[in-house]
């Protein structure tokens, strides 16, 4: 696992498209590579191939504060562990930077992203707080809708050992 590369955008977002996640544009991904790399993870098979991914970044207000944007496992890759692997990895390196707090939001009926975030938080010794964040109405009413959102807040984080 390392920070992706500029030519990972294209990557980022295909993975992101078959992963089934909201998807922002290809010039999102691009920029998340270029601007955001040493706070993003790309995670790859023995091939080169990459097969998930964590977008995130220092909140400006917060600079204690990292918030995790998406987190993408290749279908194929799913059930071996590999968005936790990715997210021990994050950890670690924003928690050797002094950062204290990782941040996210998940809508309520995502279970697997829920059991993530409560087993990272546990096996951390960290506390965990859910409190609602965005509404429905906060999102564009253009017939696709869009769950709500709560925000996810794990820490104090430690410097790994």
């Amino acid at each position: 696992m390392a920070p992706p590369s500029l030519d990972d955008g294209r990557h980022l977002w295909r993975l992101a498209h078959d992963s089934g996640l909201d998807i922002n544009s290809p010039y999102a991904y691009v920029l998340w590579c270029h601007d955001f790399a040493t706070t993003c993870v790309a995670a790859r098979d023995a091939e080169g191939e990459l097969r998930g991914f964590v977008t995130g970044y220092v909140r400006p207000d917060h600079p204690d504060t990292y918030f995790l944007w998406q987190v993408a496992v290749d279908p194929g890759f799913r059930g071996r562990r590999l968005a936790r692997r990715m997210l021990d990895h994050i950890g670690d390196r924003i928690a050797a930077r002094g950062l204290t707090y990782l941040e996210a939001t998940v809508t309520p009926d995502n279970a697997a992203s829920r059991a993530l975030f409560a087993s990272f938080a546990r096996d951390r010794g960290a506390e965990l707080t859910w409190t609602p964040l965005f509404e429905r109405e906060h999102f564009p009413q253009d017939g696709h809708g869009h769950e709500p959102e709560e925000l996810v807040r794990i820490g104090p984080l430690t410097a790994p050992h």
